[in-house]
């Protein structure tokens, strides 16, 4: 089975007697996601005490009973590590904050296959030799829970333990996660507070564009929005707290209320009524910041809260529309 095994014994005791191997296990051995279980089962990496190989995760397991998993060491990720700074908002072995600035891309992908925050964060995790990185699914990789755009700055949670990633994930799936956005709009919405809800999917018309679609299609997206400052009657600051996190959600539930989101290059039409004003200030992006981010700690249990301020373009971008 490997000399680099890391081998774990789990004894069933009362609590999962009666389970479905794969979650009795998955109680017993907290480091490691149900998922990642089921696949070291399926690769025959489980054996009983008399050393038989179970590779059934449906199997139901008795009291007493007692299992060895033979785990092999996560294959590194296809990305590379690479020096490049990160804006730590808070850390520890579980999962880590990161602040990120727009224009970084969050995962490599086509067309961007470095210089992204994954390749930031498996350069720091190694730092000191201790590559804690999710691993979900055997791949040594930070533990990306959700995204956000390339140019939309703000506040990121990244999982380190395959542990911290499932239970982050449930808190995403459940929508218990408070996201808090502050977005520079076209327009005074009015009424000036209000929650859109519709569904979201791909648009027929342009394979890159997410579009409002008819129930049932797509994935369902709520947005409570509320005017936090209104910038005459051409513009509004305005607060967007997501319910679900769909892609691209805040851009396209406010272009779909007819406030598109200042800078954005695909949602905001042809607009030239501030071009002007944004090319003296090199204003390039979507005015989008991912300003709070509050969740249940999925290992401690405790309750942590982070903000993040309006950076610097956003700001320059708030003092233009004042005057």
């Amino acid at each position: 089975m490997g000399h680099d095994n890391t081998i774990i014994t789990a004894q069933v005791d009362e609590s999962c007697a009666g389970a479905r191997l794969d979650k009795a296990l998955a109680g017993l051995v907290p480091t490691l996601s149900r998922e990642r279980l089921k696949a070291l089962i399926l690769e025959g990496r489980v054996s009983s005490k008399s050393g038989i190989c179970v590779s059934n995760p449906a199997l139901k397991v008795s009291e007493g009973q007692s299992y060895q998993l033979s785990i092999p060491p996560a294959t590194p990720a296809e990305a590379l590590p690479q020096d490049i700074p990160l804006s730590i908002v808070f850390e520890d072995e579980h999962l880590i904050i990161i602040d990120k600035p727009a224009g970084m891309v969050v995962h490599p992908a086509a067309g961007n296959q470095d210089g992204t925050l994954v390749n930031a964060l498996l350069h720091h995790c190694a730092k000191g030799g201790h590559s804690s990185l999710s691993g979900i699914g055997g791949v040594a990789r930070p533990g990306i829970v959700h995204r956000i755009d390339k140019d939309t700055s703000g506040l990121l949670v990244v999982a380190k333990s395959d542990a911290a990633h499932e239970g982050l994930a449930k808190q995403f799936k459940d929508h218990s996660i408070h996201r808090r956005y502050l977005a520079i709009v076209r327009g005074l919405p009015a009424p000036p507070a209000g929650t859109i809800d519709t569904w979201i999917g791909r648009s027929e018309r342009d394979r890159k564009k997410m579009a409002v679609q008819h129930e049932g299609h797509g994935k369902h997206a709520i947005t409570h929005y509320r005017v936090v400052e209104p910038l005459g009657q051409d513009a509004a600051m305005v607060e967007c707290r997501l319910e679900t996190g769909r892609t691209h959600q805040v851009r396209v539930h406010m272009a779909h209320i007819g406030h598109s989101l200042l800078g954005d290059p695909v949602y905001s039409g042809r607009s030239t009524r501030f071009k002007k004003m944004m090319n003296m200030i090199s204003f390039a992006r979507q005015a989008l910041h991912a300003a709070s981010l509050g969740f249940i700690h999925p290992i401690t249990g405790i309750k942590l809260d982070f903000e993040s301020a309006l950076p610097a373009d956003m700001r320059e971008l708030l003092s233009q529309l004042r005057v």
